[in-house]
């Protein structure tokens, strides 16, 4: 392994690898993009809303989360696809388990949603 990046540069290079993954997921996935707006929307509900720090860390981390998941997701789907396109049931496994994994987020993400509006207009 020669030339590895360490220190500053490292951090660098590192950050320019996630606004490139970042950006590949707003170009190429129609969910991350829907999801985006959603968590933009959500999370400017969430500094609207008169609830405790607590509440709102919740709030918000509830639906970054999910967009971390989509973008893991993604990643899996990404290598799948550039394995082959002929089906293998471990392909179709790892994507299902992705697709799981998103939707588990989302219904975590609702679960605490409703809890924290219930508990504000109650």
């Amino acid at each position: 392994m020669a030339n590895q990046s360490t220190g500053l540069t490292r951090i660098y290079k590192a950050a320019g690898y996630s606004v490139k993954g970042l950006t590949a997921a707003w170009k190429n996935e129609a969910a991350f993009r829907q999801e985006v707006v959603a968590a933009i929307s959500a999370i400017i509900l969430a500094f609207w809303l008169d609830v405790d720090a607590i509440a709102r860390i919740l709030l918000i981390g509830s639906v970054v989360l999910v967009i971390i998941i989509e973008i893991i997701n993604s990643a899996i789907e990404a290598v799948v696809d550039r394995i082959g396109s002929e089906f293998h049931e471990l392909s179709g496994r790892a994507k299902d388990m992705g697709s799981a994994a998103v939707s588990l987020a989302i219904l975590l993400a609702l679960f605490i949603w409703i809890t924290v509006l219930w508990q504000h207009v109650g």
